[in-house]
């Protein structure tokens, strides 16, 4: 098995598989911090704005009532989200990285001694 350990090896080296990472991380990070924010929001304003979270919006629905159900609907909305991003701009560079690894040999930058070009 390490001849294929070593197509999995050129796959990481590889500019596609960068371009991946790049794409994924681009999407996650930001996304990661603007939820983490905004949850911290609802914690610190249910513990230091009770006044503000007890306002009551329609009958005994209140501000913190509604914070809170939004938290469901942002982690609906962003994996909802994720899912568009992940199938137009992850899957196809990810079949592509499939397709070539099921093919055979890897082109990486690395390995060539043209500037990438075979």
């Amino acid at each position: 098995m390490p001849a294929s350990a070593e197509k999995y090896l050129e796959v990481q080296r590889s500019e596609e598989f960068a371009q991946l990472r790049h794409r994924l991380r681009r999407y996650i990070f930001p996304t990661t911090v603007a939820f983490i924010v905004w949850y911290a929001l609802y914690v610190l304003l249910s513990a230091y704005a009770r006044d503000f979270m007890a306002v009551k919006l329609i009958g005994n629905v209140n501000v913190a009532l509604v914070f809170g159900l939004l938290q469901f609907v942002s982690t609906f909305l962003i994996a909802w989200h994720y899912s568009r991003y992940a199938a137009k701009e992850l899957d196809p560079l990810a079949d592509d990285l499939h397709a070539t690894l099921e093919n055979g040999a890897v082109e990486t930058a690395a390995t060539t001694t043209d500037g990438g070009k075979a």
